[in-house]
């Protein structure tokens, strides 16, 4: 099943209310009745007991499970009436806002926060007007977020105007969005109609991007299991050293990697594993002067005789060249 972060939020908020109503509930049929897997579950149960009613601490969920049934400790103490102080409504209502102008929020959803942020207003007096003078401003990234979220809940198709840095250039697409997760980086996973295949893009890469009216329907495919990283080199696959100048740092943020050491020159010699080490020449052209390609040898003298190419292929090119050709 495909989770966001909203709807994970949704369902710990259920979750809540659930367990307050069966005590010594059993982890197979919580699971069961919520169409996660006890992992999940298990997952969940281990975030609750670090929310509560105050975020400076106290009244917490006193939540804790010996693996086959769960147990809530002190749901009496959390379910008495909230009173917000002044720095919590004033936290509440800022952060209201700032979701309001997200672009891509659903207009009805928009207006129901906007009643909902009127309503705290008023219940919160001078605090309410203290965090008027506030605002918060999200990175661009938050409106793509907001986007996504809304394509797959409504199930529309989206184009993109998306950045490979493997490939230094920006490509048009369209997406049938399937879900959105987190691991280190915002990513969207979807069936790409440009390469027919399921893909993976993070968020902050997203140059452009619109909901189509066309409906979203990927293929029927099995969600890979993230628990261990978003890549996950198979121990057959060849491993690949790199080394970077100063300018070249940046191969170890975009390129997962095994490990990256700092060199005597403030450069990186990086370390990383792929199913096709062909593919990384193209890197090496990028790279120029600040990197090489160390090792496996044939990898490197590929790389170099590619750049000798390449640079062959611009000197024929030139104005030397265009005088040497026969007139």
């Amino acid at each position: 099943m495909a989770t966001n972060a909203i709807d994970q939020t949704r369902r710990m908020l259920s979750l809540v209310t659930y367990l307050r109503e069966r005590p010594g509930a059993h982890v197979q049929d919580v699971a069961r009745a919520f169409g996660i897997t006890e992992d999940e579950l298990i997952s969940d149960l281990d975030v609750l007991p670090m929310c509560g009613t105050s975020f400076r601490g106290g009244d917490l969920l006193d939540i804790d499970t010996d693996g086959d049934r769960i147990w809530w400790h002190n749901p009496d103490d959390v379910a008495e009436p909230l009173r917000l102080a002044a720095d919590e409504a004033t936290a509440l209502l800022v952060a209201a806002r700032a979701v309001a102008t997200l672009p891509g929020l659903r207009e009805s959803d928009r207006q129901a926060l906007v009643r909902a942020t009127a309503k705290l207003e008023t219940a919160a007096g001078e605090s309410g007007a203290a965090s008027s003078r506030l605002s918060v401003t999200f990175e661009s990234e938050g409106g793509v977020f907001a986007d996504v979220d809304r394509a797959i809940s409504e199930r529309r198709r989206l184009w993109l105007r998306y950045y490979s840095p493997a490939r230094d250039e920006l490509t048009e697409r369209e997406v049938d969005p399937i879900r959105l997760f987190a691991v280190g980086h915002t990513y969207m996973e979807g069936w790409c109609r440009l390469s027919e295949a399921r893909r993976t893009f993070r968020l902050d890469r997203v140059a452009e991007i619109r909901l189509l009216d066309a409906p979203a329907v990927p293929p029927e495919l099995e969600l890979r299991d993230l628990s261990a990283g978003l890549v996950q080199p198979a121990a057959e696959d060849p491993e690949v050293v790199i080394e970077v100048g100063t300018g070249g740092r940046w191969v170890a943020e975009y390129y997962p990697h095994d490990s990256a050491e700092e060199l005597p020159d403030g450069g990186l010699r990086i370390t990383l594993r792929t199913p096709d080490p062909a593919s990384l020449r193209r890197l090496a052209l990028r790279l120029g002067g600040e990197g090489r390609i160390v090792d496996p040898p044939a990898l490197a003298d590929s790389a170099r005789e590619a750049a000798r190419e390449a640079l062959a292929a611009y000197e024929d090119t030139g104005p030397e060249a265009e005088e040497r050709r026969p007139r």
